[in-house]
């Protein structure tokens, strides 16, 4: 096994999560197989229970994992399903350790940070390596080490990451570092760069390759300069400077050879040239779009876009399957629920009428409820293309009941306990007490059991290829009530997917495209697969459904 570890520095988010995910779609273009996995300093043993404004999105794994939303970068660039086990925190390996303590595995020893949780932590990243992903064992293990270095919660991982070196050997270990350049005075800087590989350098750690993060190519000069206050050669300074899409950074790095340089590190048979084909064609093809498509996404937590990347990524994928430029408009969902805010009302009521199709995400709490739920009332009634996720799936359940069937209070018991018509109901199974870990997490299956009044399939359903089954992801506590399945499906919102006596998938037949599903298709959507609701939804807003779905037939 291979391992390659980038560490960061300066700043963080500074994109380790694209550039590492880029480096493992080149190498898999060359032939390879890669896994990876991400290493979060933080005391969480999952990002399950964080604000989305804490930490942005939480990305769900089939395993049921909640994890960092780099998981999801690794998963969409690589093509991968990985576990919770690839994403290591302290909380897991502190508990880990703890537990073993506790049984007695230690043999009465003191149990220290070295070399108790040090060990833990090398030990953790060997077996995880092993975990075969697409049926194989990966010939290469990507890491990422969250935060920056010189960070106090990263640093048992570093020392972890310095004696771990010489357990599986230097031709099997390359330690890589992404830094900015900033530029002042029109000047490209390194002292940032500098100083962190010093601080790298003081922990025993030596990279061998730099990435340098600017917003123009990086000159010679600096090159120059870099490789010689750096230890590393001029050949192992790549510009990693912004490029108009994300896609294009696996030709970026291709350009500079990286493949080469690992493949002499590591000492790998890799030939000359890598093989990226259709994933260079996508990311090219973007440039060439000349029409644009509007999405207005409908949320609560739009002050940061990292709370909806998946979200995003997956409109983005469908968008660009359609031959379109994503135009993605933020509604805050409370700015829709008051006339009184005045222009705020007005402007959110006005992105929503002139975008080509909706989106209502995922989300917990009362808060924008009512906003959803106008918004669905508002697509429903316009025939408007609308995507409903998990919360805005039961804002469609909600609405129908409020103003079809004539339920006036129905309402789901998470906003609502004393409701007359709990339509959305607390799943009886989960715990009221514990928060992490509880909910229905992961993938489940959902069968497509009802067609629409007229014979046909459901729209989802030949969007998903005519499949009568399909596996999606889960995070919710919250279902729709049997008790009113029956009334509200035999009122025209079908119930066409389910799981044994869960709802999964709600359309209207008389509609361009109006559908919910329980579950978070966003989290298997990629590049050069988009998911098929987010697809359905953006070639409803272009106008190219019918034509779609009469070529599936």
């Amino acid at each position: 096994m291979k391992y390659i570890v980038v560490t960061g520095g300066v700043v963080s988010g500074l994109g380790k999560g694209v550039t590492i995910s880029s480096m493992g779609r080149l190498l898999q273009s060359c032939g390879l197989t890669v896994t990876s996995i991400k290493i979060d300093p933080y005391l969480n043993v999952d990002a399950g229970t964080m604000s989305p404004f804490e930490h942005g999105e939480v990305f769900v794994l089939d395993d049921g994992g909640e994890s960092d939303l780099d998981l999801g970068n690794y998963e969409r660039f690589l093509n991968i399903q990985l576990t919770s086990d690839h994403n290591i925190t302290t909380g897991k390996i502190y508990r880990e350790v703890i537990l073993k303590e506790r049984r007695g595995d230690y043999l009465g020893k003191t149990v220290q940070v070295v070399p108790h949780i040090s060990n833990e932590i090398q030990e953790w990243i060997e077996r995880v390596a092993q975990i075969p992903v697409n049926g194989k064992v990966a010939d290469v293990c990507l890491i990422e080490v969250g935060g920056t270095v010189g960070d106090i919660e990263s640093a048992i991982f570093l020392e972890a990451l310095r004696q771990f070196q010489f357990r599986v050997g230097h031709e099997n270990f390359l330690l890589c570092f992404v830094s900015l350049v900033p530029v002042i005075s029109n000047e490209q800087k390194t002292k940032p760069t500098q100083h962190g590989v010093k601080s790298l350098l003081s922990l025993g750690l030596t990279p061998s390759i730099i990435f340098c993060r600017c917003t123009e190519t990086l000159l010679p000069e600096t090159k120059a300069k870099i490789s010689q206050f750096c230890q590393v050669s001029t050949s192992h300074v790549l510009s990693v400077h912004d490029v108009t899409n994300v896609y294009q950074v696996p030709s970026l790095l291709e350009s500079q050879h990286l493949h080469q340089l690992v493949s002499a590190s590591l000492q790998l048979s890799l030939g000359e040239e890598a093989e990226l084909g259709p994933w260079k064609e996508m990311a090219d093809s973007i440039e060439t779009f000349e029409r644009s498509v509007t999405i207005a996404l409908i949320g609560k937590y739009t002050g940061l876009q990292d709370s909806y990347l998946s979200v995003i990524k997956a409109l983005k994928h469908a968008a660009i399957a359609c031959s379109h430029i994503l135009n993605l408009e933020w509604v805050e969902a409370t700015h829709l629920e008051n006339e009184e805010r005045g222009k705020e009302y007005d402007d959110a009521w006005n992105k929503v009428k002139q975008a080509d199709g909706v989106i209502v995400p995922g989300g917990f709490g009362n808060r924008g409820f009512k906003g959803k739920t106008l918004t669905a009332e508002y697509c429903r009634a316009q025939n408007k293309p609308y995507l409903g996720v998990c919360l805005g799936f039961q804002a469609m359940v909600v609405e129908y009941s409020r103003n079809v069937l004539q339920w006036s209070d129905a309402n789901s018991t998470e906003f609502d306990e004393n409701t007359a018509h709990p339509v959305v109901m607390f799943m009886p199974e989960i715990d009221k007490e514990t928060m992490g870990g509880t909910m229905r997490l992961g993938a489940r299956t959902t069968t497509f059991t009802h067609t629409h009044e007229n014979g046909n399939l459901p729209v989802l359903q030949r969007l998903y290829g005519g499949h009568d089954k399909v596996q999606e992801r889960h995070r919710h506590r919250y279902e729709v009530n049997p008790e009113y399945v029956d009334q509200i499906h035999g009122a025209g919102l079908l119930f066409v997917g389910r799981d044994d006596n869960r709802m999964e998938v709600a359309e209207l037949s008389s509609h361009p495209y109006y559908v919910g599903c329980q579950y978070h298709p966003e989290f298997q959507s990629r590049p050069l697969k988009p998911s098929p609701p987010f697809l359905g939804l953006l070639l409803a807003a272009t106008g190219g459904l019918e034509d779609y779905l009469q070529k599936q037939t």
